[in-house]
């Protein structure tokens, strides 16, 4: 009996290890896509307005695909589900730098935004079921894990720009790659089956209530991180008078602020919970972006982008793993979660534009500073589910379901 339970922990540390790498393997491809976006825009001959419009597409294919994976899992297993939708993930990768104009580039980027949100609801049900066993928080570093895959992609990707890469021939061979990669390393999930009796869950439905309102969260969690990143340099630059360099280094470091506070945030969310962790952590952010916006000097600002991140970087991992819990059909609460969380991504940039031209820049992150405070009012709706092991449904492929 011993040996078994040590057999278990053990197939459940390889399980864990197997979907961080996806996680990474999922994030390496948006990681090299962003860095390629000048060359495919120069390549398609489209102007910044089109390319704009063109790269709402992937949130569009992602919003409409997402609660697809759910019945797919169901179908095919969610091992299987994953190994085929992480594959079309990677592969995709390759089409946007193929495009020959705007409505080329709009369809392939459709494709690789399905694929991308498909992928990515059945690896986070998959990381919320081995959380649930393992009985402790795992979701923050499988986040943090994404984004230094996009890290590493983005790195990679830089690289090739300076070279002069052509990006058919770098997102080729970096799609190859992270497709060998993702088959191998999924593998090791979790072989999770539905029961004989169970119904298989609706090609498409409306999120639950429950998944709206973690949603929420997220929702704002999202739109503070996307604001930051897409327009902290642009803060810096034109309302600091910054130079482009300096203007730089502060989206990377508020990248790597985000990436830092995923990998450690699961020791802290184990020690005061997801509550307390996110109300502490909309405090930071609402710090930070009070900071922003009273700042008179480059390095306060670089500051409140850096508190931003810390404050946001654990609350997606806590919705996804918040809308797992929170009823009889993780994939689809996760779906919905998934789906709020991208149209607040797909919003951010261009609301955080929009009230700029409006007014300043300065009170569009004023915007962002209220959001951030609704981390605080808001964090208790993680408290929802706990993360003692369900009786499961879905077990892996050779457990018997206890009754």
């Amino acid at each position: 009996m011993a040996r078994d339970r040590e057999f278990g922990k053990e197939r459940l540390r390889r399980a864990r290890f197997a979907v961080a790498a996806v996680f990474c393997v999922h994030g390496a491809v948006t990681g090299s896509f962003a860095t390629r976006i000048p060359w495919i825009q120069e390549h398609a001959g489209v102007s910044p307005g089109l390319l704009g419009l063109a790269l709402a597409f992937p949130a569009i294919g992602a919003s409409v695909a997402m609660p697809l994976a759910g019945a797919v899992s169901h179908r095919f297993g969610a091992r299987t589900a994953l190994r085929g939708l992480l594959a079309l993930w990677t592969l995709s990768l390759a089409l946007p730098s193929l495009a020959p104009d705007v409505y080329a580039l709009c369809g392939a980027l459709f494709v690789y935004g399905a694929t991308a949100g498909m992928s990515d609801v059945a690896m986070n049900a998959l990381g919320v079921e081995v959380e649930n066993r393992l009985d402790r928080s795992i979701m923050s570093s499988l986040h943090g894990m994404w984004s230094a895959g996009a890290l590493i992609g983005s790195a990679s990707g830089t690289l090739a720009a300076h070279l002069g890469g052509d990006a058919r021939l770098h997102h080729l061979v970096a799609a190859v790659v992270l497709t060998a990669l993702g088959l191998f390393f999924c593998q090791g999930v979790l072989d999770l089956r539905s029961a004989p009796d169970e119904e298989p869950p609706p090609r498409f439905a409306l999120p639950p209530k429950s998944a709206l309102v973690i949603g929420a969260i997220g929702f704002c969690g999202v739109f503070a991180e996307g604001a930051s990143l897409d327009w902290s340099a642009v803060y810096l630059k034109d309302e600091l008078g910054t130079s482009a360099g300096l203007a730089a280094a502060s989206t990377t470091a508020f990248a790597l602020t985000m990436t830092v506070a995923r990998l450690v945030g699961d020791r802290v969310v184990d020690r005061f919970g997801a509550v307390r962790t996110v109300r502490v952590g909309g405090l930071a952010a609402t710090a930070g972006g009070v900071l922003v916006v009273l700042a008179a000097h480059p390095v306060a600002a670089m500051a409140g982008f850096g508190l931003i991140g810390l404050g946001v970087a654990v609350v997606v991992p806590l919705a996804f793993a918040a809308a797992g819990r929170s009823g009889p059909n993780p994939s689809q609460a996760i779906a919905g979660v998934a789906t709020i969380t991208y149209t607040s991504g797909l919003i951010a940039p261009s609301a955080i534009g929009g009230v700029a031209d409006a007014t300043s820049l300065t009170v569009s992150f004023g915007l962002v500073m209220l959001l951030a405070f609704g981390l605080v009012l808001g964090a208790g709706v993680l408290r929802t589910g706990d993360r003692t092991p369900r009786t499961p449904s879905r077990t892996p492929l050779g457990e018997k379901t206890r009754g």
